[in-house]
């Protein structure tokens, strides 16, 4: 191959590698993560809580659920935590349940965040991190709200005050 050959065929590598990485740049920040969207079904899944217990969300059908995503190292997420679990006393016996899923972290972690902070909702473990990716979760927190029927009702991506968790909790109360 000569130099001229050379150029041409280099430059023709830059080119699909600009356009690789582009197309991989739009896919990620332009378009949609939305997969579970206000109208859908929630999908089910299976993890297991901190006392080594199996947490199914279908188990919760009759029930509104408060679905939280979130970690001990988000400062949102930690600031949102005593408010919902003041409201959850209020609507625990009012058909409400929260599950708050921890993404990715090691038990110890979550265990030391849940007593520092009193938590007695159910805190499922999402350590594969798969339950967020099938709900297309990005920032943290998120919250869907589900009513009786499994339906997310409201989507709400960052730090909620408690008027927002009140507010969220009525949405989801079964209509007795």
């Amino acid at each position: 191959m000569n130099k001229k050959q050379r150029l041409v065929m280099r430059s023709v590598i830059l080119v699909v590698m600009l356009a690789a990485i582009g197309y991989t740049m739009y896919i990620n920040f332009f378009q949609s993560k939305e997969i579970v969207d206000v109208g859908d079904k929630a999908p089910n899944f299976v993890l297991t809580d901190l006392e080594g217990n199996e947490v199914m969300l279908s188990d919760y059908e009759g029930k509104g659920v408060f679905l939280n995503f979130w970690g001990t190292w988000c400062k949102p997420c930690e600031r949102e935590m005593p408010y919902m679990e003041n409201q959850y006393q209020v609507y625990k016996d009012q058909g409400v349940e929260i599950l708050a899923v921890n993404i990715q972290e090691t038990n110890l972690a979550v265990e030391r965040f849940r007593d520092r902070h009193g938590l007695t909702f159910p805190i499922p473990m999402d350590r594969s991190d798969q339950v967020r990716q099938a709900y297309g979760i990005m920032p943290l927190p998120t919250t869907i709200l589900l009513d009786e029927n499994g339906t997310v009702v409201k989507k709400s991506s960052g730090e909620l005050s408690e008027e927002n968790v009140r507010e969220f909790m009525e949405m989801i109360k079964p209509k007795q």
